[in-house]
């Protein structure tokens, strides 16, 4: 063992700060200003601590429009992980750990509020804002990854249940997920005109789904991802519901610079890498992952690529279409 990388070890980890800083990062990825509100401290000591423990490779880093994102990066050299791994074992039963886990909590909650509230403004007029998308051929692809008819399938982040009212129309029992009561409502309203029987709505949050485990043989986040709070979280909750070789469909924006999105589409992220969307089915337990672009150019105006990802959760042998009798509507 290298002297000079245990001394750094010892030096880096001596600062509670730090540990602070490590601690909540490990636990979600968050920019210097969320920073700042968990630990109550200004820009430039956050910011010097950062600099500290990204020059040490305990952290990454990724620039999200005009906002910089950092988490937790696991050490590759043995000494960093031994000492972090004795770090993480005293921070289980410590109250300020416990303090400032509350407190991220609270900063992602604000995350998920801010996209309520442009929803619950919005209501029924998203259709016409989210015809911005010219998405119409993407859900046409995106059906096609799912084959039998008859399957029960989640809808998450349904809005005004425009892709729902698609995937019932292709044979499909659907429970249609929103956490916008206004967006739910207007979804209704499509409904009852179509008399579209095999929809249940669910009020429900993305990270936290209103659905038992397996409940349902496929899952479908269409342009969600970027208004969730946690997107990972989403991911593994799709996972979660989705019956063992079930597929789980994820349509959204691959990263760009479209600062415009923020303000008239209310987007919390603007878009997501390959690799992103790739390393979160593969955190959530899914196989068999695909990942196709969309180009831009096909779809007119400032717009940028466009990916559906599907990937399967592990089988317990050849998948059987659920025994499952048709969900009754429940008002949302």
């Amino acid at each position: 063992m290298s002297s000079d990388i245990l001394q750094k070890v010892f030096k880096t980890l001596s600062d509670p700060t730090r540990v602070r800083i490590l601690a909540l990062l490990a636990r979600e990825e968050l920019a210097v200003q969320e920073l700042m509100e968990v630990l109550g401290m200004a820009q430039s000591r956050v910011s010097r601590h950062l600099g500290i423990l990204r020059e040490a490779g305990l952290l990454s880093d990724r620039r999200d429009g005009t906002f910089v994102f950092y988490r937790f990066q696991e050490p590759e050299v043995p000494t960093w992980r031994d000492a972090w791994a004795l770090v993480e074992k005293a921070l289980r039963d410590d109250p300020a750990a416990r303090r400032d886990g509350l407190a991220v909590a609270r900063v992602l909650e604000a995350r998920a509020a801010r996209s309520r509230t442009f929803f619950d403004s919005v209501g029924p007029e998203w259709d016409a804002l989210r015809k911005v998308w010219g998405d119409e051929l993407l859900r046409a692809r995106a059906l096609t990854r799912l084959v039998p008819k008859g399957l029960r399938v989640a809808d998450v982040g349904t809005g005004t249940g425009v892709f729902a009212l698609e995937l019932a129309q292709a044979g499909l029992d659907v429970v249609a997920i929103d956490h916008s009561a206004a967006m739910l409502e207007a979804a209704r309203s499509k409904i009852d005109e179509r008399e579209a029987s095999s929809i249940e709505l669910r009020v429900g949050d993305a990270s936290n789904l209103p659905l038992d485990d397996s409940e349902v043989d496929a899952a479908f986040a269409h342009m969600v991802l970027q208004y969730l709070a946690s997107p990972n979280e989403a991911v593994a909750e799709m996972a979660r519901v989705t019956a063992p070789g079930g597929c789980v469909v994820v349509i959204d924006f691959v990263r760009h610079d479209r600062e415009w999105m923020r303000e008239e589409l209310g987007v919390q992220w603007l878009g997501f890498p390959q690799e992103e969307i790739q390393a979160s089915l593969e955190a959530a337990g899914l196989e068999e992952i695909q990942i196709d672009l969309q180009p831009a150019a096909s779809r007119g105006a400032d717009l940028p690529e466009t990916f559906i990802a599907s990937a399967r959760r592990a089988s317990n042998g050849d998948l059987a279409v659920s025994d499952r009798r048709p969900p009754s509507e429940t008002s949302p």
